[in-house]
């Protein structure tokens, strides 16, 4: 799931925690956002994401962070 860090209603790394503490199967998350800090990229893992990716987005890095994905459930 790429998961837009800018969303109206609720923030992704707010909605992340909340899918994380949640008792429903748990996704692959992957933070999707304008701010390249490596500061924004820590928090994006603190709340529970799995990857980040970088706005403007390019195939490569949707092709690896699908790559890794399958790595860790196939």
């Amino acid at each position: 799931m790429l998961m837009d860090m800018h969303m109206p209603v609720i923030d992704g790394v707010t909605a992340t925690k909340m899918i994380r503490i949640s008792n429903k199967p748990q996704l692959w998350i992957i933070a999707l956002t304008a701010n390249a800090l490596d500061e924004d990229r820590q928090t994006c893992f603190d709340a529970g994401m799995n990857d980040f990716i970088n706005k403007p987005i390019a195939f490569p890095e949707i092709t690896c962070a699908i790559l890794e994905y399958l790595q860790n459930h196939s």
